[in-house]
């Protein structure tokens, strides 16, 4: 385990000095920007050992395998974020265990989101998921609200019982006008969050940027970047 520990010591580490260095190019603080640490694939003893290294948000994108996960490190004070494709069906387990759903993209999540909230007596942050690549009306291939979609579903998220607004989400787009643009897609994404805080001011997360990614991210504005493989490793081939 002292071996596992140094790994990610070293990573997080390599991850701090990449996040710290986009801040300072972009004349940033440090501070306004969180790192998550997606955990999915990995182990219990891999997050507590990430608390053990000062993380305290992390993500999962498969309720079965977060569930138990965030069982076993109930006694830690982490943030989870969920931010995978989340069914219905799904809704009552993460409404459990997550503090942020951070892939809200369509107005029937949002009702059984906020019905899960409620009777669990909790309080249920939630992102809009933006797909950059996604037709007008529609979703895309991987989630997320096409553009037009983000007023309707922010104001139905504001408005119900047990969660609350905080911001925006996305994924740089494979395919489409930002495709291998991302600084370009996520300065259009804070573009987006620009408008949504007109009517809702509170609602400043931005939640974009990734491994590869996480320094074009900071330089157009987001607060928050979901790093997995740059802390934790190159996942294994599933199946």
């Amino acid at each position: 385990m002292t071996d596992r520990r140094n790994e990610l010591a070293t990573n997080l580490a390599a991850v701090e000095e990449r996040i710290s260095s986009a801040c300072a190019a972009a004349g940033r603080k440090r501070e306004e920007v969180t790192l998550i640490v997606v955990t999915k694939t990995y182990p219990a003893s891999d997050v507590r050992l990430l608390h053990e290294l000062g993380v305290r948000h992390v993500a999962e994108n498969r309720d079965q395998d977060a569930a138990p996960k965030a069982e076993l490190c109930s006694d830690l004070d982490l943030s989870w974020h969920f931010v995978g494709q989340l069914q219905t069906n799904k809704v009552r387990s993460v409404a459990s265990y997550a503090d942020v759903v951070q892939s809200v993209d369509r107005l029937k999540l949002v009702g059984a989101l906020s019905s899960a909230a409620v009777k669990a007596e909790r309080e249920l942050g939630c992102l809009i998921q933006v797909a950059l690549d996604a037709d007008a009306g529609t979703r895309g291939d991987r989630g997320g609200v096409a553009p037009d979609g983000i007023d309707e579903l922010a104001a139905a998220v504001a408005e119900a019982p047990g969660l609350r607004l905080d911001g925006l989400m996305t994924v740089a787009p494979l395919a489409g006008p930002f495709a291998g643009r991302q600084r370009a897609a996520f300065e259009r994404m804070m573009e987006f969050s620009s408008s949504l805080r007109a009517g809702h001011p509170a609602a400043n997360m931005v939640s974009a940027g990734m491994s590869a990614d996480l320094e074009e991210a900071v330089a157009a504005g987001a607060t928050h970047v979901r790093v997995g493989t740059a802390v934790l490793g190159v996942r294994p081939r599933l199946g």
